[in-house]
């Protein structure tokens, strides 16, 4: 289920795109649909390459596009077409802007009004709820006192949404509970340092949150960027997690208070994280992982390992060195 959150503008041409970056146009000048990331694009889409981290993404990737540096320029052109700039992330957002002209300016949604109880049967709404238009809710969920559910939010059946939250550019499955205080689709801390005004990146990627998931109080779980942000079956999230955007947590993980997670991070199933523990950007935690309280997750770990400390290692070896 795809619902799109921003108005995206009809298909664009390649020179269009090109003059946009200031580089020199193209013989042929093609119709591009959509900046998607390299996973998610398809032969008539652009996406960006920028580390090698994603080269297995790179070799897969189906896009028409790929927006990349000089030092990446011969590996790109064996899969796709490069377009060459010299700083990737700020072509990937004048383009992204392009397509989504209004993705900086999604701020507040002020379309929002108290529900017509005809349109919502057996939902029970607390007291100054707010909802926006086209908010789809499943049967027997409960929305609590002071919660604004903004413009086309879908929530499953059975979920419980606690008091005072904000649901933006969210899909919620069923069974999911929701606890006071958490803000849930805000865009991403994504901006380019500027000495005289920072520049703002867009986010138009959505936040999708799986069936019998529980959000604890006080969580703020971002918006994707490109891609979306995910939290798979089952997870719980302890109070005071912060997800930043494209985080893709997995099954079954138990997330413990004031865990934070950097940018475009991934984690497997059935993972354990303790306390105040910060996971870095770009990083993949495998499938049973378990991470001790306090910890910092600086690169990826292999399944079924166990670690503690800062930088986090094998938690034996963590142990020794602080007998």
């Amino acid at each position: 289920m795809i619902i799109p959150f921003l108005q995206k503008k009809k298909n664009l041409s390649i020179n269009y795109i090109f003059k946009a970056l200031k580089i020199k146009e193209n013989k042929n000048d093609l119709r591009i649909q959509d900046i998607k990331d390299l996973r998610t694009a398809g032969s008539k889409d652009l996406s960006f390459f920028n580390s090698l981290r994603y080269v297995d993404l790179l070799k897969k990737t189906s896009a028409k596009f790929i927006l990349t540096e000089a030092k990446y320029l011969k590996l790109v052109r064996s899969f796709s077409n490069p377009i060459l700039v010299e700083n990737v992330l700020l072509a990937v957002s004048t383009v992204t802007n392009l397509f989504y002209p209004n993705s900086l300016n999604d701020a507040v949604d002020f379309v929002v009004k108290k529900p017509l109880k005809k349109n919502y049967k057996k939902i029970k709404f607390g007291s100054n709820v707010l909802i926006g238009k086209n908010v789809k809710i499943g049967e027997n969920t409960i929305i609590g006192h002071n919660t604004i559910i903004e413009s086309n939010v879908r929530i499953g059946k059975n979920c419980i949404i606690g008091n005072n939250i904000l649901i933006k550019n969210t899909i919620i499955y069923n069974n999911v509970r929701i606890l006071d205080g958490t803000i849930i689709g805000k865009k991403g801390f994504g901006f380019f340092p500027n000495q005289n005004m920072n520049l703002r990146y867009p986010h138009i990627g959505m936040v999708i949150i799986d069936d019998n998931v529980e959000i604890g109080c006080n969580n703020t779980i971002d918006r994707g960027s490109i891609s979306n942000t995910f939290i798979g079956k089952n997870t719980f999230l302890d109070n005071q997690v912060h997800v930043a955007h494209n985080v893709n947590i997995g099954k079954n993980c138990i997330i413990t208070g004031q865990v934070g997670f950097a940018g475009s991070s991934t984690i497997g199933n059935n993972v354990q994280i303790g306390g105040q523990a910060g996971i870095s950007g770009h990083i993949k935690v495998g499938n049973n992982v378990k991470i001790g309280g306090g910890s910092g997750v600086l690169k990826n770990i292999p399944d079924n390992t166990r670690i503690m400390g800062y930088p986090a290692k094998d938690i034996r070896k963590f142990l020794i060195d602080n007998k």
